[in-house]
C-alpha cells in the first residue's frame, strides 16, 4: 500500500526534471570510465579494474580526502554489479537504523538480489557497531564499500579490515580538476570568463577536491561580467578554500612528520612550508616549539649543542610575544636546524643503553666505586681499590665502572661532523688511555 505521503511516480519524475540540480548532481559519472583521476585503483591492472574482469567483487573501504569520488565510484560499482546500492552516513546512523538496512538486505537477497551498503564517514562508528557489520559481510548479506577520510588501521577494527580490501584514493591533481573544469564547461555551455592565471588559481583554490572546484565553477557561471577576470579580481570575489587540517587527525601526524624528516633532510626550504601550512592550519605553535625541541636532542645532538638552546629562547620568545610575532622566532629556529650539522648518537646512545639496562636488570655497581660511610660497609670492601681520578695521571684512572659480571658496553659512536668531531677525538683518546692502563 501506497504511504499516506508518498507521490505518484508521474509527480516525483516531473519534479526531478524540473527543479534545479547543482552542476556536481549534474556531472556526476554514469560509468566508472567517466570517472577523473584514481587510475591507480580503477585501471585495467588495479585492483578495482581487476575485481571487475574476474566478476570476483570483494568487501571494501575507501580511504581519501573529501571531494576524490568515493561516493561515486561505490554507486558506480553497484550499478555495474546489478547490486542494489544503499547509502548511509555512521554520523546519522544507529544500531536500529542499521538493523533495518541488514533485514532489508536480507529480504532482497531472498529475492535474488545483493546489497551494497555504502557506509560514508565508516569510522564514525564505534568497536560494537563495526562488529555488527562482519555476520553479514561473512554470510553474504551485504558487500561493505566503506569511505573514511581517517587511516584505517588506526580507526577500523582489525577483524572488519581482514575482510576488505583498502583502497587508497589521491586527492585530484591540477591536471585531473582542468578536465573536470573542461566537462563543466561543456556542460554549462560557455567557457569560464578567466584568464590564464586566474584559471590556474581557481584550480589551486579547489586544493585538490572535485566538488569543491565543481561548486566555485557554478559560483563564477553565475556571475555577470564582461571580457575575463584576472586572479586579483577573482581572489576578492572567491574565498579560498581553508586548508584540510585536522590537529588531531591523519593531516595533522603527515605535516609532523614531513617537517621533521625536512629539518633531519637539511632543507629548510621545505621545513619552513610544512611549518606554516601546519600554522595556516591553526596548529598550536606551543606544539611545533616542543617538537622542533626534540628534533634538535634527536637528530642534531651533540653535533651542534647550540641548537637546543636556540629551540628553547624561540619557544620562550613566542611566550612572552604571542602570535603572530613569535612566530618569526620559530620560524628562525626551524631554519637553524634545517642548517644545523646532523647527528643521532646520542639518540643511538640513549636507546642503546636504555636496552642494556633492561637486559641486564639489578646487576650491582663494582665494589671499588661504592662509597663506604660506615665501618661494616668498609669491612665488606666498598670503596676498596677506588682511585680518585684527579689524583691520577692525565687526571684519568682508566677503572672500570660497569658491573663486575658486565662485558663493557660500547654505546655512544659519535660521527665526525659537527662538535662532535672534538667529542670523537676525547672519546678516542680515553679509549687510548684505558688500553694502555689494561682496563681495556
Amino acid at each position: 500500500m501506497a504511504d499516506l505521503f508518498d507521490t505518484s511516480a508521474a509527480v516525483r519524475d516531473t519534479a526531478a526534471n524540473t527543479a534545479p540540480r547543482p552542476l556536481a548532481d549534474r556531472l556526476r559519472p554514469k560509468a566508472l570510465g567517466e570517472v577523473i583521476g584514481q587510475e591507480q585503483v580503477l585501471g585495467e591492472e588495479a585492483p578495482l579494474g581487476v575485481m571487475l574482469a574476474s566478476g570476483a567483487l570483494s568487501s571494501l573501504v575507501f580511504w581519501g580526502p573529501p571531494g576524490v569520488g568515493k561516493t561515486t565510484i561505490a554507486r558506480l560499482l553497484a550499478d555495474q554489479t546489478d547490486l542494489a546500492f544503499v547509502q548511509i552516513s555512521a554520523i546519522f546512523t544507529g544500531v536500529q537504523d542499521l538493523k533495518k538496512v541488514f533485514e532489508a538486505a536480507k529480504i532482497r537477497r531472498g529475492n535474488g538480489q545483493g546489497t551494497l551498503l555504502f557506509v560514508d564517514e565508516i569510522h564514525r562508528f564505534n568497536k560494537a557497531q563495526q562488529d555488527g557489520f562482519l555476520p553479514h559481510m561473512e554470510d553474504g548479506t551485504i558487500l561493505l564499500v566503506g569511505a573514511t577520510t581517517e587511516n584505517p588501521s588506526f580507526e577500523l577494527n582489525a577483524a572488519l579490515l581482514s575482510r576488505a580490501q583498502v583502497l587508497v584514493l589521491k586527492r585530484l591533481s591540477l591536471s585531473d580538476l582542468e578536465r573536470l573544469a573542461q566537462r563543466a564547461e561543456k556542460e554549462l555551455g560557455k567557457p569560464l570568463p578567466l584568464s590564464g592565471g586566474a584559471r590556474e588559481a581557481l584550480l589551486e583554490m579547489a586544493d585538490g577536491d572535485g566538488r569543491a572546484l565543481l561548486n566555485l565553477i557554478e559560483q563564477i557561471a553565475a556571475w555577470k561580467v564582461s571580457g575575463k577576470l584576472e586572479t586579483e579580481a577573482l581572489t576578492t570575489r572567491l574565498m579560498r578554500r581553508a586548508s584540510k587540517y585536522d590537529k588531531s587527525g591523519d593531516e595533522h601526524y603527515n605535516l609532523i612528520s614531513a617537517l621533521h624528516k625536512s629539518v633531519r633532510g637539511s632543507d629548510p626550504d621545505a621545513a619552513l612550508y610544512w611549518f606554516a601550512r601546519m600554522l595556516t592550519g591553526g596548529e598550536d605553535p606551543r606544539f611545533l616549539a616542543r617538537r622542533l625541541t626534540r628534533m634538535a636532542v634527536e637528530d642534531i645532538g651533540l653535533a651542534d649543542p647550540q641548537a637546543q638552546t636556540i629551540c628553547l629562547h624561540a619557544w620562550e620568545t613566542y611566550e612572552r610575544l604571542g602570535s603572530p610575532e613569535g612566530e618569526l622566532a620559530l620560524a628562525q629556529a626551524v631554519i637553524y636546524l634545517a642548517l644545523a650539522p646532523k647527528s643521532n648518537g646520542g639518540y643511538v646512545a640513549y636507546k642503546a643503553a636504555m636496552a642494556a639496562a633492561k637486559k641486564t636488570g639489578s646487576e650491582p655497581p663494582p665494589m671499588h666505586i661504592l662509597n663506604a660511610p660506615t665501618s661494616l660497609m668498609k669491612e665488606q670492601g666498598f670503596g676498596t681499590g677506588y682511585q680518585y681520578d684527579h689524583d691520577a695521571e692525565d687526571g684519568f684512572s682508566g677503572q672500570n665502572y660497569f658491573p663486575e659480571t658486565m662485558k663493557r658496553g660500547v654505546y655512544y659512536t659519535p660521527p665526525e661532523r659537527g662538535f662532535e668531531r672534538e667529542l670523537k677525538k676525547r672519546l678516542d683518546y680515553f679509549a687510548k688511555l684505558r688500553a694502555r692502563r689494561g682496563e681495556g
